[in-house]
């Protein structure tokens, strides 16, 4: 490699320079805060872990996703982690050890090796809220809440959120009497929306296994129905003659749908809800209802979430689950975040004379949160940017001044 190269990162490898960077952390601050007010205890989890862990409940893409590398000490697989959600499963469920409620938030690099998104971060900083311990409607409709709250912090503004629940799609599959080789073949066709492919393996699988009309109906039916909150009139009509774990699922997401539209009524950002009972992301570990946010006009999720009940079984501890994560880089881009202490820096004199009045200044004014800067022996600087202050002595007392 020539040295010329040295600078470049790998691919989906992106640094973070001063004033983004600084930004950002006020951001995180400010989302951490947030998630506190509401309850959410911070944790942060390892960078690397033992394979067995991190794979555990987590579906094969997670483990496509995991950089794998062989521990010097032990000779296991470590796996530098590509989602933190499993990692906080397993502190609630062998770590924490409680039969109670748990509100747990994070944040932390993460490393994928691929990006999930085109052009996107490998190496995104993620963040997010998990509350462990209660099943039902209660913390679908909190999550779902924290998250938007989260976007309106970070002032990202005419939202999409998406809605789905993968138990419509399971309970249809059980009704059909799929096996699992025709249940994931039905799901890939299912979700490149592939009417024709759709319509043709249905017809199929009707004359092999003898379908119902009605059964063959409600399939054909399931990826078109997307649209507003209405739809899911629609939906109970189309799926009136299915099982009990579809109609269940289907009154589940009505009542999360008739909670949300009340609760974001009050909300600074503007809000859309969609439904799209064929939207099944995480379908092999979600286990109800599943969202996303998207800004108007993009096509990359903002943040996602879901139910994913059971998750700490194979940490010896059972748990309903439900929470989201985002990408902190992707928000800051998204969104019109300005901190609010992005004050001007003060730039203090070179203490020539060990001036004892000029430091106490400069002490008093950094515990103020004022950043001081001193000028040093020597210093030439002829890229002082304009509109800095700087400490000058006036009547032999020092003040901060706009101009020199």
């Amino acid at each position: 490699m020539l040295y010329t190269n040295y600078w470049m990162l790998p691919d989906g490898i992106q640094e973070e320079l001063p004033h983004e960077a600084e930004q950002m952390e006020s951001l995180r601050r400010d989302i951490i805060d947030l998630y506190r007010c509401w309850g959410y205890r911070l944790v942060i989890t390892p960078l690397a872990e033992y394979m067995d862990s991190l794979r555990t409940g987590s579906g094969t893409l997670l483990d496509l996703q995991t950089v794998k590398i062989t521990d010097q000490l032990s000779g296991r697989q470590l796996g530098i982690r590509a989602d933190i959600t499993p990692q906080v499963a397993r502190i609630d469920a062998h770590r924490l050890k409680t039969d109670g409620i748990n509100r747990l938030c994070y944040y932390g690099r993460v490393l994928r090796a691929k990006s999930m998104s085109l052009g996107g971060s490998r190496s995104p900083l993620q963040i997010g809220a998990e509350l462990f311990g209660h099943q039902g409607l209660d913390s679908d409709c909190e999550v779902i809440n924290l998250m938007l709250h989260t976007l309106q912090t970070c002032r990202v503004d005419n939202i999409v959120l998406d809605l789905g629940h993968v138990q419509i799609f399971r309970g249809l599959a059980k009704q059909a009497n799929f096996s699992e080789s025709e249940e994931k073949a039905f799901f890939d066709k299912l979700q490149r929306k592939s009417m024709p492919e759709i319509q043709a393996w249905v017809a199929e699988k009707s004359q092999e296994k003898s379908l119902s009309d009605d059964v063959a109906q409600m399939l054909l039916a399931l990826p078109t129905l997307s649209g507003e909150a209405d739809i899911l009139t629609q939906a109970e009509q189309c799926f009136a003659t299915a099982n009990e774990a579809v109609k269940q699922a289907l009154a589940e997401l009505n009542a999360l749908v008739q909670r949300l539209l009340q609760s974001t009524q009050n909300m600074a950002i503007q809000i859309r809800l969609h439904i799209d009972l064929s939207e099944l992301r995480g379908y092999t570990y979600h286990t109800g209802v599943v969202y996303a946010a998207y800004k108007v006009g993009e096509g990359r999720e903002l943040a996602r979430g879901g139910r994913y009940d059971n998750i700490g079984e194979h940490f010896g501890n059972a748990r309903p689950a439900t929470g989201f994560s985002a990408s902190l880089c992707h928000l800051f881009a998204m969104g019109d975040y300005q901190s609010g202490h992005d004050r001007t820096p003060i730039i203090a004199p070179e203490n020539k004379d060990n001036d004892a009045a000029l430091e106490a200044m400069i002490q008093q004014l950094r515990e103020q949160g004022e950043t001081v800067i001193r000028h040093l022996a020597g210093q030439v600087d002829h890229s002082m940017p304009q509109g800095q202050r700087y400490l000058v002595q006036q009547q032999g007392q020092w003040l901060v001044q706009a101009q020199l």
